[in-house]
């Protein structure tokens, strides 16, 4: 058993999932115990965290929490953390291991590599929001749960986080913690669905101000992008996140990993040109074009008129075609040399 050190603080935070599935519910109910079970972590379960509002029971509840906390959930672990810090719950990104495949380290550090390397390039020059506005000291390691069944695989990757902050003394000045106590918040939500933004990516270009016209995002009071008005958002449609140069807007219920979340090195051209390349109907289509597709539809269906490629879109277009051939971009070309 994990003894955790005198003023370290950890909450082990499990997010349930949306569906009824009962072997989900079976995994949430093991992981929520197995904490129970290592000293000097608390484990509060809460309804899914993208569907809670701000100021719902659970966040409130979450915000009380003064030390580090491992959030398991059903989403992505970068929507996870982005979805927490859009409803004041911030801190840093924590280090996690646990991947889908045998190799867990192995793939995850070369995602983490990844992300670095791709956060390093010439084309990150611009400042993140982050880095003009930095979250606090303590760390926030989201695990995502759709990567095992196992609960046992679970835990050993919570040991671990715990192991190594205990080794680097990264105590963050927390409160003690009593371990072995469990907190179920039952509260009613629906089912939502709304963009939640990267602040280590974005850039606050204010593409997506312009690009949106349901009035979703806004400026808070030094001018940085938000999203203002959740609720306003078009169920199901992900042309914002479409258009966005820096890939920091994240809709976590999206079925393509991309655009829900998952650490995909590479430009937007990624989410659509993949579905293309699988039979897709508009092959020739670039991510601009269907994004303003996308944002005719839900302009018809809310009986306004259409606005098609716009005079920013088109600036977009002209500025991607002038930029470097990315991988797929390559891959593509070889496709079309074969002639197939």
């Amino acid at each position: 058993m994990i003894s955790a050190t005198e003023n370290s603080a950890w909450t082990l935070v499990v997010s349930k999932g949306q569906s009824r599935n009962p072997k989900k519910r079976e995994l949430e109910q093991a992981v929520a115990e197995m904490g129970q079970q290592l000293e000097g972590v608390q484990v509060l379960v809460v309804p899914h965290l993208y569907d809670l509002p701000k100021g719902s029971e659970s966040y409130k509840k979450l915000s009380e929490l003064e030390g580090n906390l491992i959030v398991v959930s059903w989403i992505f672990s970068r929507a996870a953390h982005w979805v927490l810090d859009r409803n004041g719950i911030q801190g840093q990104i924590g280090e996690v291991l646990l991947a889908s495949g045998e190799d867990d380290a192995d793939e995850a550090t070369e995602d983490a590599a990844s992300v670095e390397e791709e956060s390093n390039g010439e084309s990150d020059a611009a400042q993140r929001v982050t880095d003009l506005y930095p979250r606090t000291s303590r760390t926030i390691h989201c695990i995502d749960l759709k990567l095992t069944d196992q609960s046992d695989r679970i835990r050993s990757e919570i040991e671990r986080i715990i192991q190594v902050a205990q080794q680097a003394a990264t105590t963050g000045g927390s409160l003690p913690i009593v371990g072995g106590q469990l907190v179920q918040i039952d509260e009613q939500t629906n089912r939502r669905w709304y963009p939640v933004i990267d602040f280590d990516r974005c850039t606050n270009c204010m593409e997506c101000v312009d690009f949106c016209l349901f009035g979703v995002y806004g400026v808070d009071g030094v001018e940085n992008i938000l999203v203002e008005q959740p609720d306003n958002c078009r169920k199901g449609c992900p042309a914002c996140s479409r258009v966005c140069p820096e890939n920091a807007i994240i809709f976590p219920q999206h079925k393509a990993p991309a655009i829900a979340g998952a650490n995909t090195a590479g430009d937007e051209g990624f989410k659509i040109d993949l579905s293309q390349l699988f039979g897709a109907p508009s092959k020739g289509e670039d991510p601009i074009e269907v994004a303003a597709r996308e944002r005719d539809e839900q302009l018809l269906l809310a009986g306004r008129d259409t606005v098609g490629i716009d005079d920013q879109l088109q600036k977009r277009q002209a500025d991607r075609k002038q930029s470097p051939k990315d991988e797929l971009d390559r891959l593509i070309d070889q496709l079309d040399a074969l002639d197939l």
